[in-house]
Formats: structure tokens, sequence, C-alpha cells
């Protein structure tokens, strides 16, 4: 999720060397601004909160379920997030003027 969030700064030229400014900065550029729904957030949140607490606890048990639900939501933030840069790429490819109109 962390590399997913690099990808899409990136794409705004930002960056940050903390982790915590990493998540602060998806937050301002990509989910308060719709691009995201405030749930990847929590998600992200929350992975980095489980990842801290494993790195930095001594004797850490995750129960099974947690960590199996937190690697699902891990895996739809990759997706969506691939989803999004995709279409970035799409987007800057399409020459001027060929894009469908409604």
């Amino acid at each position: 999720m962390f590399y997913a969030v690099l990808a899409l700064l990136a794409t705004k030229q930002l960056g940050t060397s903390k982790h915590q400014g990493v998540l602060s900065l998806f937050d301002r550029e990509f989910v308060r601004t719709g691009v995201f729904d405030r749930t990847l957030s929590a998600w992200l949140h929350t992975a980095f909160d489980m990842r801290l607490t494993a790195d930095y606890t001594e004797l850490v048990t995750i129960p099974q379920n947690e960590v199996r639900k937190n690697l699902q939501q891990a895996e739809t933030f990759v997706s969506l997030v691939k989803t999004y840069l995709n279409n970035l790429l799409t987007d800057a490819s399409e020459p001027e003027g060929t894009g469908s109109s409604v």
C-alpha cells in the first residue's frame, strides 16, 4: 500500500522522507479531493499502525482474521490505485480531440 501511495504522489511530483508524511499527503491530495474514498485512508492508516506495532512491540500477536482482513483491504487498495494510474496513463497517451464525447 505504501509504495502504491508513493506512485500516486509521484504523479503530482510530491514526496516526503517520513512515512507519516506519505499518509498525510495521500489524505490531502487524494482523499479530501474525492479521488479516493475515505475508506481507503482508514485502511492505509490501519495497515501502517499494524506495521508499527509489529515492528516496535515485542512478542506481538495479531489475530489471523485481522491479518486476512488487512491483506484483502491491501489487495483492493492496490488494485484501485493501479486502475487510477492506468487511467492517467491512458488519458495522457490519447491525442487531443480523440476522446469520446457524451
